[in-house]
């Protein structure tokens, strides 16, 4: 009979162990060969345009304000010529010295009344001589060469 030794089992379970290991290298699992994931799409960001510019002042505002300009010059001269040579520059946006002036002395459920119709060239004389501004500009026309065609004043409250 054959003698059993110590080293039997020892040598059994380093053989049982190297096959093991053995198995567990050749059953590796395939895996598929996935390429690199593609970056994110980057979103380009479009700069907003900026906003649009604040409409300058239309040929009725610049006008109504150079006029009120000069009405308060004329009125407020210190002299006749002053008032004259002022008279002259404001009578350049006319389109002719006999353009209408309505002064609305009142107005009620949009219904206006007018004071008695003058034309511009009195009415620029009227303020040379009273000296006093008392009305301002509540409309105004202007013709296709953008100068005023009608005039519309109202009493300063």
């Amino acid at each position: 009979m054959k003698k059993r030794t110590v080293q039997s089992p020892l040598s059994r379970i380093l053989t049982i162990a190297l096959f093991g290991l053995l198995a567990l290298g050749a059953c590796k699992g395939k895996k598929k060969v996935v390429a690199a994931p593609e970056p994110a799409p980057v979103e380009e960001v479009k700069p907003t345009p900026p906003p649009p510019p604040a409409p300058g002042p239309s040929a009725e505002e610049v006008a109504v304000g150079k006029l009120e300009n000069y009405f308060n010059s004329i009125a407020n001269s210190s002299n006749l010529d002053a008032a004259n040579t002022t008279i002259q520059e404001a009578s350049g946006m006319f389109s002719n010295s006999n353009t209408p002036v309505l002064i609305v002395i009142h107005e009620e459920s949009g219904i206006k009344d007018y004071d008695e119709p003058t034309t511009i060239d009195k009415y620029l004389n009227y303020l040379k001589d009273t000296k006093k501004n008392l009305n301002f500009i509540s409309d105004i026309r202007l013709d296709n060469n953008g100068r005023v065609s009608e005039l519309e004043l109202r009493r300063k409250k």
